[in-house]
């Protein structure tokens, strides 16, 4: 690739970072490419379509949640870990709306593909420490965290707009019931194939009905 395809490329990665940021994965390619300073026609060149930019935006925005899950595995205690780890996260997508629609599902599992394969291991890899040290209930799975993450990710969704770190004061609370002693779990978890199925099957429900309105 000449250094200036490779240029508008990198331009059009971080205009869409910026602009997925702000807006949401809704916005356009012309917008991006508009944001970018580039021609759409350069726009088309590099992505087929707003999905193929979105998927490359996706993965290293992911990369940067397996990030502060690999740094909370470095943290000296394992509890102070994983309350890093959701903290860090939860930030990431208060400021981030694009990554916070990723996490909620609005998008189409069919158009943008994430791999999660290093996520879940990291999580995996703190929750087993974390049980292993005593600090996190024995019965815990790794689904409980991934759906934790979710309720939480949806504080913001629902007041990000007027209070973006709304998500703190609901931490506390959620990360107590991950602690050993408290009462018993009602109902068992899911595998992590079927929540994958379960939030893939929630997904193309919710671009089904997106697009009958539309």
């Amino acid at each position: 690739m000449r250094k200036d395809a490779v240029r508008n490329r990198e331009l059009l990665i971080d205009a869409a970072r910026e602009v997925f940021a702000s807006r949401g994965i809704e916005a356009s390619l012309d917008e991006i490419a508009k944001h970018a300073g580039v021609g759409v026609g350069t726009a088309y060149r590099h992505f087929c379509n707003k999905h193929e930019l979105v998927a490359a935006c996706a993965h290293q925005a992911l990369d940067r949640v397996v990030q502060i899950a690999e740094q909370a595995l470095e943290t000296g205690d394992v509890w102070q870990g994983i309350v890093a780890f959701f903290e860090g996260v939860l930030s990431l997508q208060a400021e981030n709306r694009g990554l916070r629609e990723l996490f909620l599902g609005d998008y189409d599992p069919d158009e943008v593909s994430l791999p999660r394969e290093r996520l879940i291991a990291a999580l995996g890899e703190l929750l087993g420490r974390g049980q292993q040290a005593g600090q996190v209930r024995a019965d815990a799975e790794l689904t409980d965290l991934s759906f934790l993450m979710l309720m939480l990710c949806s504080v913001t969704d629902v007041a990000g707009a007027l209070a973006p770190g709304m998500w703190q004061r609901y931490l506390p609370m959620v990360l107590d019931g991950l602690r050993p002693g408290g009462a018993e779990f009602g109902g068992r978890a899911l595998a992590p194939a079927e929540m994958e199925a379960a939030i893939t099957a929630h997904k193309k429900e919710l671009i089904r009905a997106t697009r009958a309105v539309k």
